[in-house]
């Protein structure tokens, strides 16, 4: 149980180009300008805004895939920043294209997301010589967990990232 007025959060950061407008797993443009018929659970039908995703793969100048060797580093930078900030952490994972994070933070949307641009920008600095530049997309979807039943989702699947070769730490380690 979180401690009144908190709510536990799941953090979901993704690098730069790692998802964009026209995606076929599915996406939305901010305000939902466009979006497509599907998401990553049900995807939309195969070319949906086909033309969209090459265009925008070719406007961006450089994806970032993050190297295995930098997961534990970007990994212990989220965890230092939230710890700095008396957050309390669950479990984080981060592979090549993601960073998840399950914390207790208020129950405030907007205090979601500024922790979720503190802990992005330390995890950057911390890899600034070996990766120069934006890391992250921009934004990041905090989502707040509704129940016991969804924290303890929250909580394995960011576990089962280490099957798919992640680096994984959570408060039981």
């Amino acid at each position: 149980m979180p401690k009144p007025g908190y709510a536990w959060w799941h953090l979901v950061l993704h690098t730069k180009g790692s998802w964009l407008h026209g995606d076929p797993r599915g996406f939305r443009t901010r305000q939902h300008r466009i979006h497509s018929s599907g998401d990553y659970k049900s995807p939309p039908p195969s070319g949906e805004h086909q033309n969209l995703h090459q265009y925008e793969k070719e406007k961006l100048k450089n994806a970032v895939v993050i190297p295995t060797h930098l997961y534990q580093i970007i990994g212990q930078a989220l965890y230092l920043k939230s710890s700095k900030m008396n957050v309390k952490t669950l479990a984080i994972s981060v592979g090549p294209t993601h960073a998840h994070l399950q914390v207790e933070l208020e129950n405030n949307y907007k205090v979601a997301l500024k922790h979720t641009a503190k802990i992005k920008q330390a995890a950057s600095y911390a890899v600034r010589n070996a990766l120069p530049g934006s890391l992250w997309a921009r934004g990041g979807k905090p989502i707040a967990i509704s129940d016991l039943k969804h924290q303890i989702r929250v909580y394995q699947y960011i576990q089962t990232h280490a099957k798919q070769g992640d680096w994984v730490w959570t408060f039981q380690d």
